[in-house]
């Protein structure tokens, strides 16, 4: 059986690479460095596979077809899908069979997730692995969770699906070991008239949850506030895989930055699964 071999977060946002002198010098080393200390650390657990949990910014799907959650089970994804994106074109090298396992496991424990052997994945699955330095060097399976059109997931229903993400990897034997990146959020607004402003007050409260891992806590406060932190911020749902997935692993945040400039709360975490 497979080991979850690390489970991690981050933020993300395409401004990070087309724009990063947006915002000051010392203020943009310090989130690169943090990000470089997340690929560290994943790669110092040695994965065969990571699971990368995004959301589609309405470039696979779309209203005439937008599920709730989608496994990618193929063996390549072709990446970015946004011709302004400042990053090469490239093919991240994908686990077919893990992901196929996933599905049949979903769909024996109750759950009803969509699946394609065809993604093109966006910013918000490549920027963070760009910026981690992991591109070029993982193996993925990308699950993307509807955090964009209403209706979305229930913050219950991702912490659900997380809890299940780790039984799943527990009884897969075509490796030895899988991690978790989890990538979205966390305040942010896209489009409104609050573009810009970061709720710095939501954001450490949702870690200060983590931290302390009451996840019923920490669901209702993502619950009742996430449409003060903008819409950005339905993102969470990633996190909150996450959190599920960890099973109760202690909560080590690596950086945290209100970065209004960049639009978006910026923050990085791991979860000492071992």
């Amino acid at each position: 059986m497979a080991k979850v071999a690390g489970i991690y977060a981050a933020s993300h946002t395409p401004v990070m690479l087309n724009f990063p002198d947006a915002i000051p010098r010392a203020d943009r080393e310090a989130i690169f460095d943090a990000f470089r200390e997340l690929g560290r650390r994943l790669v110092a657990n040695r994965p065969d596979t990571v699971i990368v949990i995004s959301d589609d910014h309405v470039h696979n799907f779309f209203f005439n077809n937008f599920p709730a959650f989608c496994i990618g089970a193929a063996s390549s994804y072709e990446t970015p899908v946004e011709h302004w994106l400042h990053a090469e074109k490239q093919t991240l090298r994908g686990d077919a069979a893990l992901g196929a396992h996933l599905l049949g496991e979903a769909l024996e424990s109750g759950f009803d997730p969509s699946f394609s052997m065809d993604l093109t994945l966006d910013h918000g699955s490549l920027t963070p692995l760009i910026l981690a330095g992991l591109a070029s060097q993982v193996t993925i399976v990308p699950i993307l969770v509807n955090c964009v059109q209403p209706p979305l997931p229930t913050m219950k229903r991702s912490v659900q699906w997380g809890r299940f993400l780790c039984e799943a990897i527990l009884s897969w034997e075509g490796c030895e070991r899988v991690a978790i990146l989890a990538t979205g959020g966390i305040s942010h607004d896209i489009a409104t008239p609050r573009m810009g402003m970061v709720n710095e007050e939501f954001d450490r409260r949702f870690l200060a949850n983590l931290a302390e891992g009451d996840t019923e806590a920490l669901v209702r406060h993502a619950t009742d506030h996430v449409h003060e932190a903008g819409n950005g911020a339905e993102e969470i749902r990633t996190w909150l895989m996450a959190h599920g997935a960890a099973s109760g692993a202690k909560f080590d945040p690596i950086y945290y930055q209100a970065v209004s400039k960049w639009y978006t709360g910026i923050g990085l975490a791991e979860w000492r699964t071992e």
